[in-house]
């Protein structure tokens, strides 16, 4: 794949808080070859549940900072991926490289590359409109989900909310997404806030996020419908591991009535635990959400 590709300078990544990890990269998947990947792998290499974070949009791995130390400590392994277009991944540059199949096969090329087994998906926003799709074609991989504040794209209309956000970021191709993260999670601090922006120094960097939006699966014609109906599909007659929900009951978007219509679909799923003060962003009440699902999955 030739793409012309912007990076981001390591620099922009220096003293982030509460993120001691080292960055591991990727820069040959099949499909991607020439682009840079970048992820999060800590914890024990064989032999140990793994939990595979993805983020959305505009975030990065930086958004299970508060999890991924709860799991480590629980003895798992913790992956947490970069689409290309965020945090560390390499960005192509022009809007239209990005394709809901564009990310969803970069998944897959990524859980082939790093032979992940026993693996609890974990996932909000994007993170889920891609990740959910992907237990079906890897059904003997999958044993949990851990799913927050997200939805299947199956073509349905999102509502006002959503179609406001979809025609801000279309028409603010250099939209601050520091600034976007303040307003949506109040109680970030100012460094967290400019660990969120480092991704994108400048416009150039930010087609994927300026795509995500327009991608969502909002009509029954948009590419990935199919997907998403098949994924609803596994998900309601054929997922057989464990299930735990977590809500942003502040999430004015993909809040208490999406995720209830969610777990409607999710075979088996329990009731959901539900963050009174969590928004959309509710990773960033995240400590008290793996710790709850620890428990419930008997880790």
């Amino acid at each position: 794949m030739t793409l012309d590709i912007v990076r981001t300078p390591d620099d922009r990544f220096a003293d982030l808080p509460d993120w001691p990890y080292e960055p591991n990269y990727i820069d040959d998947l099949p499909g991607y070859e020439g682009m840079r990947m970048h992820y999060v792998d800590e914890g024990p290499k064989s032999g140990a549940p793994v939990f595979l974070c993805l983020h959305g949009e505009p975030s990065w791995a930086f958004l299970y900072r508060k999890m991924i130390p709860v799991f480590l400590e629980a003895g798992a392994r913790v992956v947490a991926p970069d689409f290309f277009g965020f945090g560390r991944s390499d960005k192509p540059v022009a809007d239209a490289d990005y394709s809901f199949h564009f990310h969803r096969n970069m998944l897959k090329a990524f859980l082939e590359r790093m032979k992940l087994e026993d693996v609890c998906l974990v996932c909000q926003d994007w993170g889920g409109l891609l990740g959910l799709t992907l237990p079906m074609d890897y059904p003997d991989r999958f044993t949990r989900l851990l799913v927050m504040n997200t939805a299947i794209g199956t073509g349905r209309p999102a509502g006002e909310g959503f179609n406001a956000w979809r025609d801000y970021v279309a028409n603010t191709p250099d939209f601050n997404v520091g600034e976007l993260m303040k307003r949506s999670t109040p109680i970030l601090t100012e460094a967290e806030i400019a660990a969120y922006d480092a991704p994108f120094p400048g416009p150039e960097y930010k087609a994927g996020v300026r795509r995500f939006p327009a991608l969502v699966q909002t009509d029954p014609d948009m590419e990935g419908v199919d997907t998403g109906l098949a994924a609803a599909k596994f998900w309601k007659d054929d997922w057989n591991g464990e299930s735990f929900m977590a809500i942003g009951m502040q999430d004015p978007v993909l809040g208490p009535p999406a995720m209830q219509a969610l777990r409607r679909l999710i075979r088996n799923c329990p009731d959901p635990m539900e963050v009174a003060d969590g928004g959309h962003f509710v990773q960033e009440w995240g400590e008290e959400i793996a710790r709850n699902a620890l428990k419930h999955f008997n880790l």
